[in-house]
């Protein structure tokens, strides 16, 4: 790899982030609005028996992409992560799209969220311009990536670790109030699964529908291949990051949509609302009020607004990290590929930070239609980027078996090969591309809808084959694919 080779002579990325970190940090990427917020409408759309269903389905496929990861990151553990496996083991162009795809989604979702911090801070003080909240939070994230990668790694810690509390605590609070303790009522047993159409309303339209939204609930579990390249001993860290994790946030979803569809009828209106703008909607709120805690509503802000946070401070590392690897195999400009003394490169800190904020400010100050554009095309290059891992993984272990290597010489095996992959690919790609397909069965189509809802699919495919044809790069064979002899730790 050339961004290896290009940093040996200068100040290096720091191994600094210990398996909590790792643990932490894949937590912190799943668990946010979308399990906070946007589980309710799910069960109100889907019902709680396809709500259920979809998590575990959805949940299957992440995993599936999670060991096909952890397998590429603890042998190669590198900070472009995915986009070097695509590039190295797929084809050249297909890395590069991947690299600058993820930079931009994560630039354009940090804008994202200083627009959620915004709505989340009026909720104690309406009066203050919203901008100054965008503005603070900015450069709170900016700091805690500029010092150190520790610095980022003890943040994102910490945010994480209060939303796993808020949720264990939910759990906790949910079973009491389900066998009949809280406020001295009656065990709720199954009687909301029997409401309307329960267990499954809507049927398999709908359950395409919840897909979607649970998929995007579940984007960031893929942290952990950016974080690998400064982790301390990735062989050990990684594999434990993917064993214990996963688990553990495919328990939180499934317990807590489990709860919510118990306590709360999915026809309870206020489960159809999916807004960040009123914490009060929010089945986490709703059960907690259920339960008698009355200050529930603040507390879930401020849980709110840590998720919120955490997602912008791991999509600055991320952006930063992958923008620096570009720089570092050239399909960046150089200055990039600097770091500080201390292991951060500042530069792509900086160029990614005024990115997020052009994006925020057209938000705020320019054409509405243009940053409801750039949202629908992050929100597509997270599925891009799984469909990436899966490919690159199924190539990665062809052309390593096929050269002769050893799999016991892996220091994680993914066990699911090669179903795991080929699963993962299908099932990805038909969420990607059903996205928007009500669209496609109304009597007249809204091609401007399905424009900005699949902006994102023609734009990859743009970046890989421009780049394809001006290079004139072809797929990497499997007899041609370099492995690193030894795993650098």
């Amino acid at each position: 790899m050339v961004s290896e080779v290009n940093t040996t002579q200068a100040p290096e990325l720091r191994r600094e982030l210990k398996a909590r970190h790792l643990t932490m940090i894949a937590i912190g990427g799943s668990i946010g609005t979308g399990l906070f917020v946007a589980s309710g409408a799910t069960i109100s759309q889907a019902g709680p028996g396809g709500a259920l269903l979809s998590y575990a389905l959805i949940g299957l496929m992440v995993y599936f992409l999670m060991t096909s990861l952890g397998e590429l990151a603890a042998f190669m553990p590198v900070s472009g992560s995915f986009a070097t496996y695509g590039q190295n083991y797929v084809e050249e162009g297909f890395g590069f799209a991947l690299g600058w795809n993820y930079w931009y989604n994560w630039a354009v979702t940090i804008a994202v969220d200083l627009v959620a911090s915004q709505l989340v801070m009026s909720y104690w003080f309406p009066g203050t311009p919203g901008w100054i909240w965008s503005a603070l939070f900015l450069g709170i994230m900016f700091l805690l990536n500029f010092i150190s990668v520790k610095g980022f790694g003890e943040a994102e810690y910490w945010f994480s670790l209060i939303k796993v509390a808020t949720v264990i605590v939910f759990i906790v609070v949910g079973v009491l109030m389900i066998i009949g303790i809280f406020k001295g009522s009656t065990p709720v047993g199954w009687a909301n699964w029997s409401v309307g159409d329960a267990p499954f309303a809507g049927g398999f339209s709908a359950m395409i529908g919840v897909a979607m939204i649970v998929g995007f609930s579940f984007q960031g579990t893929e942290l952990i291949g950016i974080a690998a390249g400064e982790s301390e001993d990735p062989a050990k860290n990684i594999p434990r990051a993917v064993r214990q994790v996963f688990w553990r946030i495919l328990l939180f979803y499934i317990l807590a949509i489990l709860i919510i569809s118990l306590i709360i009828p999915y026809t309870d209106p206020s489960l159809l609302r999916n807004d960040v703008t009123d914490i009060s909607v929010s089945p986490f709120t709703l059960v907690f009020q259920h339960a008698g805690l009355l200050s529930a509503a603040a507390v879930m802000n401020a849980v709110i607004l840590t998720a919120v946070l955490s997602a912008g401070n791991s999509g600055m590392y991320a952006s930063t990290r992958m923008l620096y690897t570009l720089a570092c195999d050239g399909k960046a400009p150089r200055i990039f590929a600097r770091l500080s003394k201390g292991g951060v490169p500042r530069y792509a800190l900086v160029a990614t930070t005024v990115v997020a904020g052009l994006c925020f400010l057209t938000s705020k100050f320019g054409n509405q239609t243009v940053y409801l554009w750039l949202l629908n095309t992050s929100g597509m290059t997270g599925f891009i980027a799984w469909l990436g891992i899966a490919i690159s993984h199924y190539r990665f272990r062809r052309g390593y078996v096929h050269q002769g290597h050893s799999l016991s010489d892996l220091p994680y095996l993914s066990g699911f090969f090669p179903l795991g992959p080929i699963f993962a690919f299908v099932l990805c790609l038909i969420i990607t591309l059903g996205q928007n397909y009500q669209a496609f069965l109304a009597d007249k189509i809204d091609w401007m809808s399905v424009a900005a809802t699949y902006i994102g699919i023609p734009l990859f495919l743009v970046i890989w084959l421009g780049y394809k044809l001006v290079k004139g790069t072809r797929f990497v064979k499997y007899g041609e694919m370099v492995f690193p002899d030894t795993v650098k730790k």
